[in-house]
């Protein structure tokens, strides 16, 4: 995880996990959650940009 994409985790969860997986489930779920509290979205957001690889759900 770079500087950038940390950053943005921070001060908008769905944007960093938009960057690094695209518009998928990872996505719609950190919308979601952030929608529901800020706490809950940068958690799961930190949680899946350190535990999943980049790419792993964007379709080619």
């Amino acid at each position: 995880m770079n500087f950038i994409r940390l950053l943005l985790v921070f001060l908008l969860p769905p944007v960093a996990v938009y960057m690094q997986f695209g518009v998928g489930h990872y996505f719609w779920i950190s919308v979601i959650l952030t929608l529901l509290g800020f706490v809950p979205g940068l958690l799961y957001s930190l949680y899946i940009m350190a535990s999943r690889p980049p790419g792993l759900s964007r379709l080619s």
